[in-house]
C-alpha cells in the first residue's frame, strides 16, 4: 500500500493526474449546508449534485458539512476526517465500464457523540442555510399502528432529559432551532430518505417532539423552519473490500471509502426554502410545486420492487439484486406486481409514461456489474415494507382489487424471518424488530395470520379478511412448493386472467 497516493487534499494535485478531480478552490468554499447521515446514498447523490455546482465559482457558500450522528458512525467519519471530505465516486455503466471521479463537496466533518454542542453549534450557524437528512426510513421514530411520535423510545427519553447532549436527530435540530430563534435565524430542513412526503413526516415528528421539550419554539419554526419534500434516486451498493482493491489498484489512489452507484440518478424537490438554496437544477435536479406524484411512483416501484426482489431472491438463495431479477420467473413476477397492483394507484403524472419508466426499473435492476447486496436491501424490512409495499397493499383493498402479488411478497417476509433460506442456508437479517418478528415468525408456523399481529408495521391489516385469505394461502404454498414454484403459479394465474 505504501506505493498508494492517499487520496487528502494535501495530495489532490498528484491524484488528479489519473482520477478526475475539483478544479475548484476548496479553501474557498464554506459551508451552507449540515447533512446528518454521510453515508453512501448520500455521497453518490446530494453531495454529487453539489459537487458539479461548485465547479461555478458563484456557488462558494453552498458546501457541506457532514455530520456523523451515532456511534456506529465512527468508521466512515473517521474515513472522511482522514481523507479532508474527499472520496471517489465509481458510476458502474451498464456496459460494465466505470467513470471514476474524486468529490469535494463536504468541506467539514463532525462527530456528533464527540461533542454534541459542536453540532448545534454548526447546525445554529448564520453560515448554515439548509440541513438535510438521511438517516434512513426508521430514523423519524414513527409508529406506523398509533400514527404518531414514538416517545416510548429510550433514546427520545434521553433526549428530553439530557437536552445539550442528545442522541437523536430530534434532540440536535430542537437545540439548533432554540439557538436559531435567538438570532431569528429562518432555515430549511429537507429530508432526502426513500419515504413519502419525506418533508411533511420531517416536519410533523420534529414538532411532536418540540412541543414536549421545548414548546415556546412552536410558533417560531412554523414561520421560519420549512420542510419541502423531496424524491431521490440512485441505486448505490454498500461499498465491498473488491470495490476498493479495484479502485486502488486501477488508479494507484488510496481511497479506504469509495462510493459505488449506477448511471441513473433523479432528485425532483418542491421548491420551498426559507434562507435560499443552491441552484441545483442547474446539475439535473429539478424543482416543483408538487413532488407527491413523483415520490409515490419511485417508492412503490422502484422501492417496492427492490423489496419484491430481495425477500424472494434471499429465499432463492440468491445474494445479489442482478441475480434475482435474471431469475425470469421472479422478474415475471415483479413485473406483474407492478402492473396489476401498483400502477392503478398512481395517478397525477403527467409528462411521465409509467410503461417506459418500469421497463427501465428492470433494466437497472439488472445491472450485473452493481452486485447490489441482497442483504442490504432486506435490511430494516420492518421500516421498508409500511412505506414501499402496503400503500399499495391498502389503496388496493379500498378499491376491492388484487393484491395476490403483495400477499405472497408480506408471506415471503414471513418466512423469510425465520432465519433461513431454502438450502436451509442462515440468512443475515439486520432489523431494529429482528426478535419480535422471528417471534411471530415461529408462531406463524401454525397460523400464518398471526404474523400480520405485528401493528408497528401492518396496522389494522389483520381485520381484512381479503388479504388475510390472501396472505395465508400465499403461506401455505410457498412452504409447501417453494418460491421458484409459488411464482410460476401466481404468473400463470394473473396471465391466464389477463
Amino acid at each position: 500500500m505504501e506505493h498508494l497516493i492517499k487520496l487528502n487534499q494535501k495530495n489532490l494535485a498528484k491524484v488528479a493526474k489519473n482520477i478526475p478531480c475539483p478544479t475548484y478552490d476548496r479553501s474557498k468554499v464554506k459551508a451552507g449546508i449540515v447533512h446528518v447521515g454521510i453515508g453512501g446514498f448520500h455521497r453518490a447523490h446530494e453531495a454529487f449534485y453539489t459537487d458539479q455546482l461548485l465547479h461555478d465559482e458563484g456557488n462558494n457558500d453552498w458546501g457541506i458539512c457532514g455530520v456523523a450522528l451515532l456511534d456506529f458512525d465512527t468508521k466512515i467519519y473517521n474515513t472522511l476526517k482522514e481523507q479532508d471530505g474527499l472520496y471517489t465516486l465509481v458510476i458502474k455503466e451498464l456496459d460494465g465500464t466505470l467513470t471514476r471521479r474524486v468529490i469535494g463537496s463536504i468541506v467539514e466533518c463532525l462527530y456528533a457523540p464527540e461533542n454534541p454542542m459542536q453540532v448545534i453549534e454548526k447546525m445554529a450557524s448564520a453560515d448554515i442555510k439548509i440541513i438535510t437528512l438521511t438517516i434512513t426510513e426508521g430514523g423519524y421514530n414513527y409508529n406506523e399502528a398509533t400514527e404518531a411520535f414514538d416517545f416510548d423510545n429510550p433514546q427520545i427519553q434521553y433526549d428530553l432529559e439530557h437536552p445539550s447532549a442528545p442522541k437523536t436527530i430530534f434532540g440536535y435540530l430542537t437545540q439548533a432551532l432554540k439557538q436559531r430563534q435567538k438570532h431569528n435565524l429562518a432555515v430549511t430542513i429537507q429530508s432526502c430518505d426513500n419515504i413519502k412526503g419525506n418533508g411533511d413526516l420531517a416536519k410533523r415528528m420534529l414538532l411532536s417532539y418540540v412541543e414536549k421539550a421545548e414548546p415556546e419554539l412552536m410558533t417560531w419554526i412554523e414561520e421560519h423552519v420549512s420542510f419541502p419534500n423531496s424524491m431521490v434516486d440512485r441505486i448505490t451498493p454498500a461499498t465491498s473490500p473488491v470495490d476498493i482493491s479495484n479502485l486502488n489498484a486501477a488508479t494507484g489512489v488510496d481511497d479506504a471509502w469509495p462510493v459505488v452507484c449506477e448511471p441513473f440518478h433523479q432528485w425532483v424537490i418542491e421548491d420551498e426554502f426559507k434562507a435560499g438554496r443552491p441552484a441545483w437544477e442547474t446539475v439535473g435536479a429539478r424543482f416543483v410545486e408538487d413532488v407527491d406524484p413523483f415520490e409515490k411512483m419511485k417508492l412503490t416501484l422502484l422501492n417496492a420492487g427492490h423489496t419484491v426482489l430481495g425477500v424472494l431472491g434471499a429465499l432463492r438463495g440468491c445474494s445479489t439484486i442482478d441475480e434475482a431479477v435474471h431469475n425470469k420467473d421472479i422478474r415475471t413476477f415483479l413485473k406483474l406486481y407492478m402492473d396489476l397492483e401498483v400502477t392503478p394507484t398512481l395517478s397525477d403524472l403527467e409528462g411521465v409514461d409509467l410503461d417506459k419508466y418500469k421497463e427501465t426499473l428492470l433494466n437497472r435492476f439488472g445491472n450485473v456489474y452493481m452486485k447490489d447486496q441482497i442483504d442490504r436491501i432486506c435490511s430494516e424490512s420492518s421500516a421498508k415494507f409500511p412505506i414501499f409495499v402496503l400503500p399499495t397493499v391498502n389503496a388496493q383493498l379500498a378499491h376491492d382489487k388484487h393484491v395476490d402479488f403483495a400477499a405472497l411478497v408480506v408471506a415471503a417476509w414471513a418466512i423469510y424471518s425465520l432465519g433461513k433460506d431454502e438450502n436451509q442456508q442462515d440468512l443475515i437479517i439486520k432489523d431494529v424488530m429482528h426478535d419480535a418478528l422471528a417471534k411471530q415468525a415461529l408462531l406463524a408456523k401454525e397460523n400464518p395470520a398471526v404474523f400480520l399481529e405485528l401493528e408497528s408495521i401492518f396496522g389494522k391489516l389483520k381485520t381484512s379478511d381479503i388479504f388475510v385469505e390472501a396472505f395465508t394461502k400465499a403461506y401455505k404454498v410457498i412452504s409447501e412448493n417453494g418460491i421458484q414454484q409459488s411464482v410460476i403459479t401466481w404468473n400463470k394465474s394473473a396471465l391466464k386472467h389477463g
